[in-house]
């Protein structure tokens, strides 16, 4: 395909340049006229004054390219071809909105495009873009995704993570700065050491050029080089638009950081105003073609005012619609072969791991020390030799950059597992998993989805003290838009995570750190298991004991010291802790009438409760004592090996447990 370098100011070009800008403009204009009625609400943030960067970057792109953008987003919506009227629409928060009203003003999304959203997270999109990338680059596309993002994310890590994937791995991104001086009312020289943007990008070596953000051919001009380098090299590059916001960092905003000559003084320097002026004074347009422009960009404005207005509300009874997509059937189990082989958690992780790059091209393992070190917990040894460095990758120290990574090349049609060394360091990602894994879905009306698996260790018993020692899978099973897996067996450890990387939504999976040398006999021909339902892993009909993850081992020997005494305890491993299979608790507590909860968790806000408040809900009048539960105690998790064991649960203590629900 032939470049063109230089823009082609002939008239046509020319018109357009100056109709998107007027078009973005008065847009944005209606939009703040309609938030004083109160047809938007929440926060909106206005694009006035930054036109010329969305106008001469965005059609430069061509149709396979991907858009991550802000949420100051409507100039880049509107430029990229989303239609006004769904854009508005979106903005009433109508059913007939480009995010299916989902969204609002800060997250538009439209696939058709190639929009992948505003992000109301400063900073928020870079990893996914990187991520995009990264799909691109492995599946052999030329494709280049553009982020736009504003001079307050240079502070964020995820900037700095995102810039260094992406010149270690060549990813082929654009990254927009859009510098209004200001991020939200604080001028850079008073937040940044170093308020050179595109110096931090080549401090990462990183092309990078500053340019006159408020001169849309010098914007166009400087878009079409990068664009034809990225193609042609698949290295980033970094273009520093210096621009002005005349408006407001969003309508709540007094302003108060600037003063109105300062503003007016930019006014007269503005994209239109001098485009405009230019055009007109070197006779390439003239004032009738002007009018015209303003009379057809008023009457879209009318038509997408009317289209919203006319739009519907989406009724409450759908309101979960699109928190999760629909999910494949189970997997038929497979035929027992007769034939058993001793295996360890670890390599029964691993297997599953060989197993799907095998029979998936998509699917690729991500993650800090997994490839050329083995995994912290030896998971992956050998899997870089077998399957190669691009396929197995070793990350930075960056937890967010890369899991933002693996969001966005799931987002783009791959198949990523992302590896977290352990559930502590899950916390440095958290923002990328609830705020882009866990709600895009929703946020866009159910037109893109994360198929990620993310994996890491959890718990305490290794005496790596309170900061390696934590188990958060509660916390992450209060966030609606994951699923969340507690694998104990080895059948389970071999056989959750295929049927996870099939599954349309992120699947978080905890392997806990006790488990890892355990042995368990495996069959042969085993296969994926289903992901949904909890398993009874012993019958009972005195009371039941409910469980996950490391703690079931401990649940199970407790029941067998229960039988000694004439106690018939059920155990229940819950196996998936988002979404619990209520149907199965619940059956079992109104046939044994009685319920301890076991949980390696702290106490306080614990999943012990949640369960405790559904049987609460669900079976009170078929309980015949007050439920119980055996948890971590309240302190962070010590070192010396007689403290922790003292913190975490242990056998005794559910047995005492049980025996109390029993009036024993």
């Amino acid at each position: 395909m032939t470049v063109t370098l230089k823009p082609k100011l002939d008239r046509t070009h020319v018109l357009a340049l100056l109709r998107d800008m007027i078009r973005i403009r008065r847009f944005e204009d209606k939009c703040a006229e309609l938030y004083t009625q109160q047809k938007i609400r929440g926060f909106l943030h206005l694009y006035d004054g930054e036109e010329a960067v969305a106008a001469g970057i965005i059609p430069v792109l061509e149709a396979k390219d991907r858009v991550v953008a802000t949420y100051r987003e409507h100039g880049h919506a509107l430029a990229r071809g989303v239609g006004m009227g769904p854009i508005l629409a979106e903005m009433y928060g109508k059913a007939e909105g480009c995010s299916g009203g989902r969204g609002g003003s800060m997250h538009l999304f439209d696939a058709a495009t190639n929009f992948y959203g505003g992000n109301a997270i400063v900073g928020g999109g870079l990893p996914l873009a990187g991520g995009l990338a990264l799909a691109d680059r492995m599946m052999g596309e030329t494709n280049v995704t553009a982020c736009f993002f504003g001079e307050g994310a240079v502070a964020e890590g995820e900037f700095h993570e995102t810039m260094n994937l992406a010149a270690l791995w060549k990813l082929p991104i654009l990254f927009v700065c859009e510098n209004n001086g200001y991020a939200m009312g604080s001028a850079l020289e008073r937040t940044e050491s170093e308020v050179d943007v595109s110096d931090k990008a080549k401090a990462y070596l990183i092309e990078a050029e500053k340019v006159d953000g408020m001169d849309v051919v010098a914007v166009e001009a400087a878009a079409r080089k990068a664009i034809a380098r990225i193609r042609d090299t698949g290295a980033p590059m970094l273009l520093e638009c210096m621009t002005y916001r005349f408006r407001a960092h969003s309508m709540f905003d007094a302003q108060l950081y600037r003063d109105k000559a300062e503003v007016a003084e930019w006014r007269e320097k503005g994209p239109i105003v001098r485009f405009q002026g230019w055009l007109l004074e070197n006779g390439l347009i003239h004032d009738e073609e002007v009018a015209k422009i303003e009379a057809d960009v008023a009457a879209e404005i009318a038509e997408a005012v009317a289209f919203a207005e006319a739009g519907t509300w989406e009724p409450v009874e759908d309101l979960t619609t699109h928190v999760m997509g629909e999910a494949p059937p189970p997997p038929e189990p497979a035929k027992p072969s007769g034939q058993a082989v001793e295996i360890t958690y670890r390599e029964a992780v691993k297997q599953a791991i060989r197993d799907a790059m095998i029979r998936d091209d998509r699917v690729f393992l991500m993650g800090e020390d997994v490839g050329a070190y083995g995994g912290c917990y030896a998971v992956s040894k050998g899997l870089m030799d077998e399957f190669g460095a691009d396929r197995v990758r070793d990350t930075p120290l960056s937890e967010s950059g890369f899991t933002g990574a693996g969001i966005g090349a799931a987002a783009a049609g791959m198949r990523p597992i992302v590896e977290l060394m352990t559930v502590n360091f899950s916390l440095l990602a958290l923002d990328q998993i609830m705020n882009t894994a866990a709600t895009i879905r929703h946020m866009s009306g159910g037109q893109f989805g994360v198929p990620l698996v993310i994996r890491m260790a959890t718990g305490a018993g290794k005496q790596l003290a309170a900061q390696h020692s934590h188990s958060l899978e509660g916390w992450y099973a209060h966030i609606p838009g994951l699923k969340v897996l507690a694998p104990a067996t080895v059948e389970d450890a071999r056989g959750m995570l295929w049927t996870a990387l099939q599954d349309p939504d992120p699947v978080l999976i905890f392997e806990n750190v006790m488990l890892y040398n355990m042995t368990g006999e495996l069959d042969e021909v085993a296969g994926p298991v289903d992901i949904d339902k909890a398993a009874i892993r012993r019958e009972g009909t005195d009371l039941t004991l409910i469980t996950y993850g490391g703690s079931l081992w401990k649940t199970l020997e407790a029941a067998e010291a229960l039988a000694t005494e004439g106690i018939a305890a059920e155990v229940i491993d819950l196996r998936t802790l988002r979404p619990l299979d209520d149907a199965t608790i619940m059956a079992s507590a109104a046939k044994t009438r009685r319920a301890v909860i076991v949980d390696e968790g702290w106490r306080t806000g614990s999943l012990s409760a949640e369960i405790m408040a559904r049987i609460v809900e669900q079976a009170f009048w078929s309980l015949d004592a007050p439920l119980g539960r055996v948890c971590s105690a309240e302190v962070p998790i010590p070192y010396p090996k007689h403290l922790e064991d003292a913190a975490i649960p242990q056998v005794p203590a559910i047995v005492a447990a049980a025996k109390a629900a029993l009036g024993r």
